[in-house]
């Protein structure tokens, strides 16, 4: 909030139902199809509530986009002895959760079409580069860039996702489906 003190219940409720309506607003449209009258309708709360919560249209994106970010790494943590196992987990997170790999998407899109992701990379990649080099050292990990390891692994977890290039699988597609991918990006 913008006074700086701790929002009422009445007021956390309001700023997670902008948040919550904001989500599928970005995921669907990106930042610049966004229309911040289909955000607060959604949200049922007005623009003066949505500005005072987060100012602009494009810091709202950021805060979902950050937001989007810390889920996935809290859902699906790295971990550099069983990378396939990782990228299952992420599979599974962007059945899930189609939204955040859309708000990502958007994000490089619009914002970073080139580079990095993130413009603060060591916030959320060193420890997982430094993980996977650990895993290389112990020799239980390819050899070579533990950042072109890591980019190959999300990337790999990606065939599938709603911004797939190729085929955009759903939750609702049959389990066995689904379970025949989980074994394959696991043997890959």
């Amino acid at each position: 909030m913008s006074t700086g003190t701790a929002p009422t219940a009445r007021g956390a409720a309001t700023r997670r139902r902008i948040l919550e309506a904001a989500t599928a607003e970005f995921a669907r449209h990106g930042i610049a199809g966004a229309r911040v009258e289909r955000i607060v309708a959604a949200a049922r709360t007005n623009k003066a509530q949505l500005y005072g919560y987060f100012g602009s249209k494009e810091a709202l994106f950021d805060v979902i986009f950050e937001d989007s970010l810390q889920r996935i790494l809290a859902v699906a943590p790295i971990d550099a002895d069983d990378l396939a196992d990782w990228a299952v987990r992420l599979y599974d997170e962007y059945l899930a959760r189609p939204d955040l790999i859309r708000i990502a998407t958007w994000h490089r899109l619009e914002r970073r079409p080139a580079g990095d992701l993130v413009a603060d990379v060591a916030r959320f990649d060193t420890d997982k580069r430094a993980a996977i080099a650990a895993a290389q050292a112990a020799g239980t990990v390819v050899a070579g860039d533990p950042f072109d390891v890591m980019a190959m692994v999300i990337a790999m977890s990606m065939a599938w996702s709603p911004v797939s290039n190729v085929y955009a699988a759903t939750a609702g597609e049959d389990a066995a489906l689904h379970a025949e991918r989980r074994r394959f990006l696991r043997r890959a």
